[in-house]
């Protein structure tokens, strides 16, 4: 069994598909519209298949998100080596957006990186 795809509630849809597009290597495909009800989505493939579909629709809430948190933490990217954790996070950090942590060897031997990057949700960056 595999996870087909994991789906997130977004604000900005154009921005956020950008987002993935941009830093992480995704593939957009040309999204979806629902006339009637106004929604909207892009799934964004990844090179090792995984998939990830951004919604959005008018009467979306922007609530809160404070790191801790129950319900799901972030989104992890492998990026293959240290260098291009150390690379990517710089890149981000230039860009604007906030490192709450790392780079850095984590207690269970994880090098990442985390920001906070897409409305407030925090993406991990590791090997």
């Amino acid at each position: 069994m595999k996870i087909e795809h994991i789906a997130m509630y977004v604000v900005d849809l154009e921005k956020t598909r950008d987002f993935f597009v941009k830093y992480l290597g995704g593939k957009s495909n040309d999204g979806y519209h629902n006339v009637k009800t106004d929604f909207r989505s892009y799934f964004i493939s990844f090179e090792d298949g995984a998939r990830l579909e951004l919604m959005t629709k008018p009467e979306i809430i922007d609530a809160d998100k404070p790191l801790n948190r129950t319900g799901y933490a972030h989104i992890a990217f492998s990026v293959g080596s240290k260098d291009k954790v150390d690379e990517l996070t710089e890149r981000l950090r230039a860009d604007g957006y906030e490192v709450v942590s790392g780079p850095r060897t984590t207690g269970d031997g994880y090098y990442e990186s985390c920001i906070v990057a897409v409305e407030g949700n925090q993406i991990e960056i590791t090997v």
